[in-house]
């Protein structure tokens, strides 16, 4: 079983946790706005990716499949990150994290389950007690940048409230899951439309999760490489 060795940040006090991946799903089209939704599948339908037949969208990813950065080694040009929020459940408490759902578009127009085993969900080494967020919780800003060819592209940028309510999205991935358990399951959000609405790839990708009321941010930082060595 994978475990993730996280720092908790909690009223500016780092603690170590180590969290065993028991599962992993990987939400989609969970935006309160549904004309935002409507734009996002415009965005993939342009990249070969079929519309869903249901929204919100669930996806099972092998629980080995994360990382807290590093490097990510992809196969096609034509592959992407997208900013989300993270959820960890374990023993009655819920951490918040930031990540990237990165995805090889090519296999993505075939099958989406595929494409979503073929590159590592990423998060941040360090997470937030939801507990001290859920106040504040529509205000998180959530953002993303594309580094191609040393250039750093704002991505993505919106807040939380542009998501269903953590409530909704517990609700629908205890309702997708077959015996209902949440423990020690790790939830990757949905994302937000891109700014501009183009799909772009590059040799970075960088996500942040701010906190206006305190100033603090989560990051997930990783480059991407191409296996081109052969």
């Amino acid at each position: 079983m994978k475990v993730l060795n996280l720092k908790v940040k909690s009223n500016g006090e780092f603690r170590d946790i180590a969290f065993p991946v028991r599962r992993m799903v990987n939400a989609g089209y969970t935006a309160r706005d549904q004309e935002g939704v409507r734009k996002h599948i415009e965005e993939l339908k342009e990249k070969g990716v079929p519309a869903p037949a249901e929204i919100p969208t669930l996806y099972p990813v092998a629980s080995y499949l994360i990382e807290t950065g590093g490097t990510l080694e992809v196969v096609e040009e034509d592959n992407s990150g997208e900013a989300e929020f993270v959820l960890l459940i374990e023993g009655g408490r819920m951490y918040v994290g930031v990540g990237s759902d990165h995805t090889d578009r090519a296999l993505e127009a075939t099958s989406i389950v595929k494409a979503k085993q073929l590159c590592p969900n990423v998060m941040s080494p360090v997470v937030w007690p939801y507990e001290e967020l859920k106040d504040i919780w529509n205000g998180l800003v959530l953002r993303s940048w594309v580094e191609r060819n040393g250039q750093r592209t704002l991505y993505q940028e919106d807040t939380l409230s542009a998501f269903i309510t953590v409530e909704d999205l517990l609700s629908f991935v205890r309702g997708r899951i077959r015996d209902g358990n949440l423990e020690n399951t790790v939830i990757f959000s949905g994302t937000v439309p891109v700014l501009g609405g183009t799909v772009l790839s590059g040799n970075g990708f960088d996500v942040e999760l701010f906190n206006p009321a305190n100033g603090d941010s989560l990051w997930c930082r990783y480059r991407i490489e191409m296996l081109a060595y052969i």
